[in-house]
């Protein structure tokens, strides 16, 4: 027996070589939209110049950031930066305070998760906060990136001055003539058909396709080259601390860690249980581990020059391929690395209506978790509710998470339940109260 098998203990999961790379080509294959999608939605706010530099620093982010979450947690859980934050740094941080400033955001959140995780007050964070909470902010997200994917195609408008609603210009006649909504729809409904026939890498392959149906169709232009060689000084250090501070962008924070910490928390139980490591009280073997992975991912990520980096539930197609320890994550860190860094010139030629339906998509996946909402307890689905609409129609996940504490608090208060609430909860809810006192100009 190998060094390999040996270290990550082949024998004590009943797995093989063969099995563990195989499950980590297949959790690389399901996630590698990744490297298209997140510098399309970053380069929004950092400048279409920047993309490039983007796709290096996601692939280094994800590449680096797996491969230690396999030689340290020795789990077969992939990282990389994550859908829903990253829009929420794109479309609703950086246009406010700055994309340098956003960055910063991301490093003190990494940080502060990192102290978090080697001490005790994770735990009393994760039991505070009400579980129909923690599903509705990641449906909520979904919901947000259903909206941008459609922005983005043409068929959902931004919100009209005048009526200051949402409004559908793509569901008419003229408008499902034009190629890039047709192409569009096909991408959307051609990742439906890979999905529910269970292809591995079924939003790569839409992604890939669409865009050479978009090639040959000249809807959009080939690719003047494949390969190139990575370039991250674009992004690389560009954290800007000072503005943080001088912002007063604390409540971004927040948001940031929010997010980041609960979302990681639901993702790692998660796989965790699909892969059968979870003990008879329902806990994570080596969970610090996991976690501190994760959060140094997110630390260093912003260094990089990226939004939030976190654990994927996409590394459950690895899972069901039969992976077990961490040489899977290795394996799909390792291809991130070697394929990720060089492809660029490719990933910048994947047209918006290629990438689209894969917002669409991971919308979906992710509004699923409201089915853990109980609705028959509408102390409960209420402020569930009421977050589900408000990150979405305000483009904002820090709102959406502030509304949703203040209401749960207020209902499970005044309905004669407050026991019911974590006192920790009473403080988080206080502290957006203040926070949405001071954006409205309050103090």
């Amino acid at each position: 027996m190998g060094w390999f098998e040996r270290y990550f203990e082949f024998d004590r999961y009943g797995t093989d070589m063969r099995t563990e790379v195989l499950a980590g080509v297949t959790t690389f294959m399901t996630m590698a939209y990744i490297l298209f999608v997140n510098p399309a939605i970053l380069s929004d706010a950092i400048g279409k110049e920047a993309f490039n530099s983007l796709v290096a620093v996601t692939a280094l982010a994800a590449g680096l950031t797996t491969i230690l979450m396999g030689l340290y947690a020795k789990k077969p859980f992939a990282l990389a930066p994550g859908m829903g934050l990253n829009a929420y740094f794109a479309y609703t941080v950086a246009p406010k305070y700055g994309w340098k400033v956003a960055l910063a955001a991301v490093f003190v959140e990494g940080l502060i998760f990192i102290a978090l995780t080697l001490t005790k007050v994770r735990s009393a964070v994760i039991h505070a906060i009400p579980r129909s909470q923690k599903y509705a902010i990641g449906a909520g997200i979904g919901l947000f990136l259903t909206l941008i994917g459609l922005n983005d195609v043409g068929l959902l408008s931004a919100v009209v001055s005048k009526t200051g609603v949402l409004k559908f210009t793509g569901l008419n006649a003229p408008a499902l003539k034009t190629g890039p909504i047709l192409l569009f729809l096909f991408g959307l409904f051609f990742t439906g058909i890979l999905i529910a026939r269970r292809i591995k890498g079924a939003l790569l392959i839409s992604i890939l396709t669409t865009a050479f149906l978009g090639w040959i169709t000249g809807l959009a232009p080939w690719p003047k080259q494949i390969l190139s060689t990575p370039d991250i000084s674009y992004t690389f250090l560009k954290m800007d601390l000072h503005g943080l501070l001088n912002a007063g962008a604390l409540g971004v924070v927040f948001a940031f860690f929010m997010v980041d910490f609960f979302d990681t928390l639901g993702t790692v139980t998660g796989l965790s249980a699909k892969a059968g490591f979870l003990t008879k009280d329902g806990k994570v073997p080596d969970a610090e581990k996991v976690l501190l992975t994760d959060a140094i991912g997110t630390t260093f990520g912003a260094i990089l020059g990226t939004s939030t980096v976190t654990t994927y539930i996409e590394s459950a197609a690895g899972i069901e391929e039969g992976g077990r320890t961490g040489m899977t994550a290795l394996v799909t860190g390792l291809l991130f690395l070697a394929i990720g860094l060089f492809i660029a010139p490719l990933a910048g030629a994947i047209p918006s209506f290629a990438t689209a339906p894969a917002l669409v998509i991971v919308g979906y996946y992710m509004l699923t978790a409201l089915r853990e909402v109980d609705f028959s307890d509408h102390t409960e689905a209420l402020p569930a509710f009421l977050v589900l609409i408000t990150i979405p129609y305000t483009y904002s996940i820090a709102d959406g998470i502030g509304v949703g504490f203040i209401s749960y608090t207020l209902l499970k208060v005044f309905s004669g339940r407050w026991r019911e609430v974590h006192p920790l909860m009473y403080a988080l809810a206080l502290v957006f109260v203040a926070y949405f006192a001071y954006l409205a100009g309050v103090f």
